[in-house]
């Protein structure tokens, strides 16, 4: 897989004085660092920082890779539509969001710009095929922001110019946190940077100055999310988490443009984001650029951006090896250690017992099988009717995924993943890969995301419906100015 042109960790712009913090290492042995109260804080910084950048700041490719993924992001909310916890948000936010509703519901209705903002972010991450931006020391989806930032700019009446800045910022403020901050090596959630970066982006769609920018970062990252929600056994909330990020944080924004003031070191500070994380953070905003964009991958596959490149070697070695799947006797799949904690049975807990969607999308061992009887893993793979099947239940049984140290050093900037499988007549195939459709070294061509666009709304919105969706998109980033 070729690394030109992807990002690397910027030393100049994270110097948090602590050793580099290998992927699987729990960081145990960092001192607390001290806390600081004095001088700027890195709330003041995001601010700046949101205050600062341009819609110009964003080079044409980087601009390309954020239309597709708003794009992406729309595919998802829209196939999410009448799931039974996507529902229940609906109902909330048209329940408790009346006043003032003046922003859309993805689906149809309208509610306020908080119950909106959660209840969009709720459509475009439950079925998990939004995207991801991949550090070394942790993954983030920066599509969580979309819901959020896209009500604060129908509230505010902004243009199509304004809503991508603004989630520019937002894509950049999560994706730096994420950068620097190992938060699940600490129980956090991967949506804890989620609270800061929908703070600075819906405070730049509002148009806040710089002192309630920050008011509204510092209040939002009071918003601390447990990584519980990723642990077997896997619930529902995995799916709407950051839909309660965004509700908060929407909340948290409108007070800061009220006046109310937030803790100002929230991050540095005594007790602190840092002192919880056992790891100073520092962040040189002055020179962040809107850089995140090499490193966001999209999803070709319904499942955790780390099971992707399993997912696509075993459907490579179905392809490359036809074969009986009842004649299998054993699958070995080695991944890199990320893919193996997320979906493989290491830190987050066992994945052969699988009976939900929840189970299903976050377990390598039912993935790899039924992408060996389906040749696809779709959300119609992740049908209850499908993961009860004898066949499936029977073969993944006989997968085993384990950590590869090789694979392991090779990422973020490798995505690579080895599967075999063994014959009942003393056979065996072998598979490897080190990218796929979507990773950050191939992005998604026009012509990739509209395929997947069509995949997703196939029978949830009718055909001149999606047409014009698609050429709204199509006159969108031919446009120059895109207003």
């Amino acid at each position: 897989m070729s690394t030109q042109g992807a990002s690397t960790p910027r030393d100049s712009r994270t110097q948090s004085g602590a050793p580099p913090h290998d992927v699987g290492q729990t960081p145990s042995h960092y001192a607390k660092p001290k806390p600081i109260i004095t001088g700027e804080s890195q709330a003041q910084g995001i601010a700046k920082f949101t205050h600062r950048i341009t819609y110009e700041d964003l080079t044409p490719e980087r601009r390309e890779r954020l239309k597709v993924s708003v794009l992406d992001s729309l595919a998802c909310a829209i196939n999410a539509l009448g799931a039974a916890p996507t529902v229940a948000c609906v109902e909330q936010a048209k329940q408790f969001g009346g006043s003032d509703a003046r922003c859309t519901l993805i689906g149809g209705g309208k509610a306020n710009v908080v119950y909106a903002a959660a209840t969009n972010t709720a459509l475009v991450r439950y079925v998990d095929l939004m995207d991801s931006y991949l550090g070394p020391v942790s993954l983030c989806h920066p599509s969580d922001n979309v819901g959020a930032v896209l009500a604060a700019c129908e509230h505010a009446g902004r243009s199509a110019k304004e809503f991508l800045t603004a989630l520019a910022a937002a894509y950049q403020v999560e994706s730096e946190l994420t950068l620097v901050a190992p938060f699940m090596e600490e129980g956090f959630d991967l949506t804890t940077p989620l609270s800061f970066s929908i703070g600075a982006g819906a405070s730049r769609a509002l148009q806040l100055d710089e002192a309630r920018t920050a008011a509204a970062v510092e209040i939002c990252g009071d918003v601390i999310p447990l990584l519980v929600v990723r642990t077997t056994p896997i619930s529902q909330w995995k799916g709407l988490n950051s839909s309660q990020v965004a509700l908060s944080s929407m909340n948290g924004v409108f007070l800061a443009s009220r006046g109310v003031t937030g803790p100002r070191y929230v991050i540095e500070g005594t007790n602190g984001l840092a002192h919880a994380l056992g790891k100073p953070i520092h962040i040189d905003w002055d020179n962040v650029k809107l850089d995140c964009f090499d490193q966001i991958a999209l999803k070709t596959y319904n499942t955790a951006i780390p099971a992707q490149s399993g997912v696509f070697c075993t459907i490579a070695l179905r392809k490359a090896h036809p074969f009986n799947p009842a004649d299998i006797v054993s699958i070995e799949a080695d991944v890199f250690q990320d893919a193996y904690d997320f979906t493989g049975g290491g830190r987050f807990g066992p994945k052969h017992d699988v009976h939900t969607k929840e189970d299903a999308d976050h377990s390598l061992p039912y993935l790899i099988a039924v992408a060996l009887l389906d040749g696809d893993v779709q959300p119609a793979q992740l049908e209850p009717a499908r993961i009860e099947k004898r066949d499936v239940q029977d073969l993944l049984l006989k997968v085993t995924v384990r950590p590869d140290d090789d694979l392991t050093a090779r990422y973020p900037a490798d995505l690579a993943s080895r599967v075999t499988v063994r014959l009942k007549n003393g056979e065996s195939f072998t598979q490897q890969i080190s990218d796929f459709p979507g990773a950050p070294a191939r992005p998604f061509t026009w012509k990739e995301i509209d395929a997947k666009f069509d995949k997703m709304v196939a029978g949830r919105i009718d055909e001149g419906l999606s047409q014009k969706s698609k050429m709204r998109c199509v006159r969108w980033r031919a446009s120059k100015s895109a207003n």
